[in-house]
């Protein structure tokens, strides 16, 4: 009788589960540093009108003190320009300093000079810097026109890029998939390639003029496009020898349930693949809502443990307690602690071996008795009544446990 070879079972030595995230360069955007070996940098957006210095002001400290770690206001006009320079001291004077990006579109150079002088990054949409207006009867761009306009782009991005290059500063080439210029239209077409040598066109402009300190986005309102851009991005810039960072989101993604799933598959993809350096949540609701979606990708990719991990089983009707409410309240009892995991198991079929990587463990193994562990090592057991108190004494006498703050 053949004797069949035994697997090796051992997960580590068999499968590695680690991302292993694409070399790029480090970029200095005010005090956080985006790419090299620096964690993925969470980024949101405030709604404001930066013409509202106090409540520009505010809405950047809110999103700052729940974990927003760069902050884009939008910069219309000259006004809305010289106002970033009210906003930055009176957060220095009356918070911290928060690295602030401004967004320059439409034939904005003048704009973005002044703001250069004022925040830490500079964001440009290549399809609007200069402004292209459409002629509805053009059949085709011809090598003369493509390379005239090319000229003229070179000519309005120079004294941009010199100044942020002078002052150590940074900027976001940022392409959006429904505001690819004409020519790039004409050109690549409505898709990924065109998104892909729009930021490319800039890129080589940067670097003419010695600047590199640069981070790029390529967001789409649709994953599958989304998906493609960047990774044609980081294929392209594989072949130049570039290592730029990219910064991740679906543009538009709405709001809700879908929002965060659609959100979700497009930057949660290509992390996984090791690709991103700092993320976006781009949601139709408050900015502060984003900010939680960001953690909660980063976390569920092992990329990022700014809070507890909770492992818990769908339950069945092996269930020896009624698990979502007993899930509610270890959550609710736990949740400002950091870098734990925290199993929550209805029985003892699946529970041990289930929550094996857990810190501690809650599980069901008989009737009104909860079992307490410690990694694999079951503790005590507790009447039910008592144990998520008991839970919170284990965690305790470990010293991991740290008070609520009011």
């Amino acid at each position: 009788m053949q004797t069949l070879a035994q697997p090796n079972l051992n997960a580590e030595t068999a499968f590695d589960t680690t991302i292993h995230r694409r070399k790029t360069r480090p970029v200095k955007v005010g005090n956080v540093t985006i790419g090299g070996n620096n964690p993925v940098v969470v980024q949101s957006m405030i709604n404001e009108d930066t013409l509202d210095i106090e409540g520009s002001v505010a809405a950047i400290r809110r999103l700052h003190e729940i974990g927003c770690e760069i902050v884009r206001v939008t910069v219309p006009s000259m006004a809305h320009a010289k106002a970033l320079a009210d906003i930055k001291s009176k957060l220095a004077q009356t918070y911290q300093p928060v690295p602030l990006v401004a967004d320059v579109h439409h034939n904005g150079m003048k704009i973005a000079l002044e703001v250069a002088k004022h925040v830490d990054k500079v964001r440009i949409n290549p399809g609007l810097y200069v402004f292209e207006k459409p002629k509805s009867d053009r059949t085709e761009y011809n090598k003369s026109e493509f390379d005239e306009i090319g000229a003229k782009i070179r000519e309005t991005l120079e004294p941009l890029v010199v100044s942020l290059r002078d002052q150590g500063k940074a900027m976001r080439i940022g392409v959006n998939h429904g505001s690819l210029a004409e020519r790039m239209l004409f050109t690549y077409g409505d898709t990924p390639e065109g998104m892909v040598e729009s930021a490319l066109e800039f890129i080589h402009i940067c670097e003419s003029l010695d600047f590199y300190n640069i981070v790029i986005s390529l967001k789409a309102s649709r994953v599958p496009v989304m998906l493609a851009a960047y990774r044609l991005m980081v294929k392209r810039m594989n072949e130049l020898g570039m290592e730029y960072p990219l910064h991740l989101g679906v543009t538009e993604a709405g709001d809700g349930e879908y929002g965060r799933i659609k959100s979700t598959a497009g930057i949660g993809t290509l992390l996984a693949e090791g690709i991103g350096d700092t993320i976006r949540v781009s949601l139709t609701e408050a900015p502060e809502k984003e900010i939680p979606v960001c953690y909660s990708i980063l976390q569920a990719l092992g990329l990022r443990k700014t809070m507890v991990e909770y492992v818990a089983c769908p339950s069945c009707g092996r269930t020896l307690f009624n698990l979502e409410e007993v899930l509610h309240k270890v959550r609710e009892a736990t949740k400002h602690l950091t870098g734990l995991d925290i199993a929550v198991m209805g029985c003892i079929v699946n529970g041990p071996g289930e929550m094996a990587d857990a810190d501690y463990g809650y599980v069901g193994k008989q009737p009104g008795y909860i079992a307490l562990y410690r990694g694999r090592e079951e503790i005590k057991r507790v009447p039910e009544a008592e144990g998520v108190t008991e839970l919170i004494n284990l965690i305790k006498s470990d010293d991991r446990w740290v008070e609520p703050e009011d």
